[in-house]
């Protein structure tokens, strides 16, 4: 079993920044993409940012030149470097990763959530 644990988040001003970490425990062969999903009241989850284990990333069109996502394969976390924040940056920010076994079978799985706050 995997789990993916997340940190990082609170309330910031606007303009401020914030980074968000996410680090997978467990047992496992490898990591392929990881990324990163918010949810705000009443909207739908929608992905942020992606990084594959070969270091290709993709942004949400918004968060293009304000959001960076960055990876550490040795301790099997990912990162989101979330700079310029406005307030429609709130939400609540979900891990995501796609994790192969040593059985070879992959699994994708969520983290629990960190609430992102920013304040007008």
């Amino acid at each position: 079993q995997v789990q993916l644990v997340e940190s990082g988040g609170g309330l910031v001003q606007f303009g401020g920044s914030l980074r968000l970490s996410c680090a997978a425990r467990g047992n496992f062969f490898n990591i392929n993409t990881m990324a990163w999903y918010r949810q705000a009241p009443g909207n739908q989850r929608e992905l942020v940012a992606r990084i594959t284990d070969g270091d290709i990333t993709h942004y949400l069109d918004p968060v293009k030149g304000r959001f960076t996502i960055s990876r550490d394969n040795a301790k099997n976390t990912v990162y989101l470097q979330m700079n310029s924040l406005k307030p429609e940056d709130t939400a609540v920010y979900y891990c995501n990763a796609d994790v192969t076994s040593w059985s070879r079978d992959t699994t994708t799985y969520w983290g629990q959530g960190t609430q992102v706050t920013v304040s007008s």
